[in-house]
């Protein structure tokens, strides 16, 4: 595989980390050239990487540019493309690896609201560009010309993609409802208490927490809703404890009733736990209008008020070495099994600690990096593979967890108030995968 990694933040950087790691003698992964919009970002990344073979370049990409990034995968033959860039250029991105013949993965889609959402039923009101809507329309496109888009491949959306579709499929007779739940118990000891961090892209924090949200429900469609509805306290496990969770703009609510729908799926919802100062910022962001990309004069010069927030911002590659605690997210899966009510949760946790001593990245950022690493790896390996435009769970999940194992990204699952009482621990994991190999070998 040649890859063009567009986006050197610090989520481009964890999946170039990784990605080196689990293939140091480029036996799959022959070429990767690392783009951004700053170049010496990207010079930054390939210094970080410490490899002396060529295999890593540093390249200027405006990302805005679809030519730029279409000049880029011809120049140095790229094969796959992965999208690590603001979502509001994923379209671009997405267009251009088609236009240039690659393959192409991100780890979200781009979504515009209406200057007045509606909300209520039906997304239409609410949004002039729907969540990953533009990718699929393209679905027929990419398989006639014989090429695979794999759209909303991080952590969630990503690996919780892939551990609904494993529920689906080898849990569940019958998969009603689905929650994906993203928390953790990250905190900074000797922090101020007044600090304020995003953790995340600051573009992306921005849309998908001041966006509508969107759930779907069998009986109602999809449904739009105001930010930060929906508030609910989870119990986490691995230590984690409970968190106060919110509901928020999240691609899994349109992914999976895309695929998983003929399981007897009937709910999907997405919830965060939001820190109360990032909340708050948001608001007065928001409020302030300064959410908008619209540029404004300022003593004569041109300036859009997002570009302000987003330099101005703690960048989430400058955070880590003071957190301690864990990122935990998940899917809380409720259905049928054996005729009996089942509901179980099935997560990733990323210790702060061990991410920083291993990765040199703070666990937000290498926990979505891993996720879409072990995606990558799985194409790059031709394990995953199709003509057309997918999601994460419409793949065979079990290379994916079996991968999970083979490089620490640990997972686990819960029992929780079910009738059911056979659980689902690692000994009936490790047979179903056995099971799942035999009928590999046997071509079933």
């Amino acid at each position: 595989m040649k890859m063009l990694l567009v986006g050197a933040g610090a989520v481009g950087e964890s999946i170039v980390r990784i990605l080196k790691a689990r293939d140091p003698n480029k036996e799959w992964l022959e070429k990767v050239v690392i783009a951004d919009y700053d170049f010496g970002r990207a010079e930054e990344v390939v210094a970080h990487l410490k490899d002396d073979s060529g295999r890593f370049i540093a390249e200027r990409i405006n990302a805005k540019k679809k030519d730029e990034i279409v000049d880029v995968i011809k120049d140095f033959d790229i094969d796959f493309v992965m999208d690590a860039a603001p979502p509001f250029v994923c379209n671009n991105i997405f267009d251009a690896a088609f236009e240039g013949g690659a393959n192409y993965a991100c780890m979200g889609t781009w979504s515009r609201p209406k200057k007045n959402p509606a909300y209520g039923p039906g997304l239409e009101n609410s949004f002039d560009e729907i969540m990953a809507e533009y990718n699929f329309s393209k679905h027929q496109a990419w398989a006639d010309k014989g090429l695979m888009a794999c759209i909303c491949l991080g952590i969630d959306p990503g690996t919780v993609d892939v551990y609904a579709k494993f529920a689906a499929e080898y849990l569940f007779d019958e998969l009603k409802e689905i929650h994906v739940k993203d928390g953790g118990n990250l905190s900074i000891p000797d922090g101020d208490p007044d600090e304020i961090d995003f953790g995340f892209n600051v573009w992306t924090v921005l849309d998908e927490c001041m966006n509508p949200n969107v759930e779907w429900s069998k009986e109602k469609g999809f449904i739009a809703d105001k930010p930060f509805a929906g508030r609910e306290e989870f119990n986490m496990p691995a230590g984690v404890g409970v968190n106060t969770l919110v509901k928020v703009e999240h691609e899994e609510t349109v992914l999976m009733p895309r695929f998983l729908q003929k399981y007897g799926l009937e709910k999907v919802d997405f919830k965060i736990a939001l820190d109360d100062n990032l909340v708050n910022a948001l608001k007065v962001i928001n409020a302030l209008g300064l959410r908008s990309t619209e540029p404004i004069d300022v003593g004569g010069q041109k300036v859009s008020p997002r570009d302000v927030v987003a330099a101005a911002a703690p960048q989430p590659k400058d955070l880590g070495d003071g957190m301690v605690g864990k990122m935990l997210v998940g899917v809380h899966c409720v259905g049928i099994k054996d005729g009996l009510k089942r509901e179980i949760f099935m997560y990733q946790p990323f210790d702060n600690k061990m991410s920083m001593e291993k990765w040199e990245m703070q666990a937000v950022v290498a926990q979505t990096g891993f996720g879409a690493a072990i995606g990558i790896e799985l194409i790059g390996k031709g394990v995953w593979k199709d003509r057309g435009v997918y999601s994460p769970e419409y793949f065979d999940p079990i290379p994916y967890l079996q991968l999970s194992e083979e490089a620490g990204y640990e997972y686990g699952i819960v029992e929780m108030d079910s009738e059911y009482k056979t659980a689902a621990d690692k000994k009936k994991i490790a047979e179903i995968f056995k099971g799942h190999d035999a009928r590999q070998k046997r071509g079933e």
